[in-house]
């Protein structure tokens, strides 16, 4: 071995040990992030992770008490994240139900064209663990739930005539918003024609408060 890779092993090492402290969780989650989102969760070990954070494995199981354990970490990172993109959206008009419902599809498809969008955190971890007993599945179904719940309260607000009906329509946009932007690709056609169609089915749910 050369002296020069002798060097830069010595400081791999030692950039694992400063960060083996404190630090290893927020360097952990953070490489959580990009992988599992990137790659998915079942093609990523926790090796891969390890090295990317720059932190040792004994670091990591201090952490994390196992793998599964890192992946409902990393979902609660998610989940954080997504209601906050959600919750922007809605407060661009407050006190606008309407236009709050309208106004999440126009940042959605935003967000749907960037190059290297996934799709859906959630609807990729639903993919990889089949088994609805699962917790990180569950953890899913829970974030699905509230979002759903979000839509029928802006829809209810809204004056629609059946609140529910137009929230599990705007909730399938949604979806569909997620599967196209990776089947077709990211700012594909039919993702960008989702605020149109969020606009003629909140604008047929709500004729009645409209007038």
């Amino acid at each position: 071995m050369s002296q020069r890779e002798t060097e830069k092993r010595t400081a791999n090492r030692r950039a694992r040990t400063q960060t083996a402290g404190p630090d290893a969780q927020a360097h952990l989650l953070r490489a959580a992030d990009e992988l599992f989102y990137r790659d998915g969760v079942r093609a990523v070990g926790v090796d891969t992770v390890v090295e990317r954070a720059g932190v040792n494995k004994m670091s990591l199981y201090r952490q994390f008490s196992s793998k599964d354990d890192l992946v409902l970490a990393y979902l609660d990172r998610k989940d954080e994240q997504f209601f906050s993109y959600v919750e922007k959206s809605f407060a661009k008009h407050p006190g606008e139900p309407a236009r709050q419902l309208q106004q999440y599809f126009d940042d959605l498809v935003v967000r749907a064209s960037v190059d290297d969008y996934r799709g859906c955190p959630f609807v990729n971890i639903a993919v990889e663990f089949p088994d609805v007993t699962h917790p990180a599945r569950q953890f899913v179904i829970d974030n699905k739930a509230r979002l759903m719940a979000r839509l029928l309260s802006l829809a209810t607000e809204a004056g629609a005539d059946d609140p529910e009906a137009l929230a599990n329509a705007l909730g399938l946009v949604i979806e569909g918003v997620y599967a196209a932007s990776q089947t077709y690709g990211p700012g594909c056609g039919p993702v960008r024609a989702a605020p149109n169609v969020a606009a003629q089915l909140i604008a047929a749910a709500c004729k009645g408060a409209a007038g």
